[in-house]
C-alpha cells in the first residue's frame, strides 16, 4: 500500500536527493507546507515570513518500508536539536518537521522521537503537525541534485545506503553470565578498557568475507568490506555499519587526548578512532581490539540472525 508523509529537514534539495535513494519510497515533491499564506513563491518564503517550512512529500510502498524505518532514516540527516537551523541555513523555513497525513501515524512518529529523545540531553525540537497545507515548490527546486550533481547540499547522501539494525534487539547480558562466557581478555577489554597486545590478536591480519559483532551483545559493527591494513597490529576500519552503532567518549589516560570508541547497545568498549585513516576510505581510522568482536562469515549470517545485512555487504 502507497502512503504519505511530509518531511521538514533544513534545505529540501538534499532531504529530496537523500529520500529519492531510499528503496521503497516511489515519489517525492519538494514544497512549502504549513504557512500561512496560499501558493507562497520560494522569494516569499525566504523573505516575507510566510510561515512555511521547505518540506518534501514522500510517498512510499509500505510493503517496502515502514513509517518507523522511514523515520529513522530521517532521524540520520538532521540535527533534531538546532531549532530554526539546519546545514549552513537559517530561518523558520529550515525548521525540522515531520507532517502527517492521518492520525493512525502519530503514534508511530511519537516511539520514534521517544527513541531519538534518550540520545540527547537537550530537548528534541522537531515539529509534528497534522498537514494543513502544501505547495509545490517551482519546477527548478524538483530533482534539483539530478539536475545538478554538484550543487549545494547540507546532506550526507550515502546515509541513505546505510542499513538499519535495530539496536534495541541486542542486549547485553547481566556481569555475571558475562565472566562465564568471555575470557579473561574479552572481559577485561570490553568491561575495564584494557588493551590487548598488537599483532597477537585473532583479527588484526584476517580479511575474510563477513561482518563483526560485538562480542558481548551480538550487534552488529563493522562490515569486513571495510577493514584494511593498517600496519598498527590491531584490527583497523573505516567505517562503522551504521553511524550510530557506536558512541564516542573522551580519553585523557596515557596522558594524550585520544577518542575511544564503544558500542551503542551494551556500552562495550572497542578500541580508539583516529584521523589517520587512508584518504580515499574516510580518512579515519577505528583502531578495534580483536577481544571486543566476534566474526560472523558471510556463510553464517543467514544461519546467525544477519541474514538482513547480507545485501548490504560489497
Amino acid at each position: 500500500m502507497i502512503n504519505r508523509i511530509y518531511l521538514a529537514g533544513g534545505c529540501f534539495w538534499g532531504v529530496e536527493g537523500y529520500f529519492k535513494r531510499i528503496e521503497g519510497v516511489v515519489d517525492t515533491e519538494c514544497g512549502y507546507a504549513n504557512g500561512n499564506t496560499k501558493n507562497p513563491s520560494y522569494e516569499d518564503v525566504c523573505r516575507k515570513n510566510t510561515g512555511h517550512a521547505e518540506a518534501v512529500r514522500i510517498d512510499f510502498d509500505d510493503n517496502i518500508i515502514s513509517l518507523e524505518d522511514l523515520l529513522i532514516y530521517y532521524f540520520r540527516i538532521i540535527d533534531p536539536i538546532s531549532v530554526n537551523k539546519q546545514g549552513n541555513d537559517v530561518g523558520t523555513q529550515y525548521r525540522t518537521g515531520i507532517y502527517y497525513t492521518d492520525e493512525g501515524q502519530l503514534p508511530i512518529i511519537n516511539d520514534a522521537l521517544k527513541r531519538e529523545q534518550e540520545k540527547y540531553i537537550d530537548k528534541i525540537e522537531v515539529e509534528v503537525l497534522e498537514i494543513e497545507n502544501f505547495y509545490d515548490a517551482e519546477e527548478y527546486h524538483q530533482n534539483y541534485l539530478d539536475k545538478n550533481p554538484n550543487g549545494y547540499c547540507h546532506i550526507n547522501l550515502e546515509w541513505a545506503n546505510e542499513p538499519i539494525v535495530r539496536s534495541e534487539n541486542y542486549k547485553k547480558e547481566n556481569d555475571e553470565s558475562l565472566k562465564n562466557r568471555l575470557t579473561d581478555l574479552q572481559y577485561d577489554v570490553t568491561m575495564n578498557a584494557a588493551t590487548e597486545a598488537p599483532f597477537r590478536n585473532e583479527y588484526w591480519d584476517s580479511f575474510e568475507r563477513g561482518i563483526y559483532v560485538d562480542i558481548t551483545s551480538g550487534e552488529p559493527l563493522f562490515f569486513s568490506t571495510d577493514k584494511f591494513e593498517s600496519g598498527c597490529g590491531w584490527p583497523s576500519f573505516s567505517k562503522p555499519i551504521q553511524k550510530d552503532l557506536v558512541k564516542y567518549k573522551e580519553d585523557l589516560s596515557l596522558g594524550r587526548r585520544r577518542i575511544e570508541v564503544r558500542s551503542n547497545s551494551a556500552d562495550a568498549h572497542l578500541g580508539h578512532v583516529f584521523n589517520d585513516g587512508p584518504a580515499e576510505l574516510g580518512g579515519l581510522r577505528y583502531c578495534i581490539n580483536s577481544a571486543a568482536l566476534k566474526f560472523i562469515p558471510l556463510e553464517k549470517m543467514e544461519e546467525e540472525g544477519y541474514g538482513y545485512l547480507i545485501k548490504y555487504l560489497p
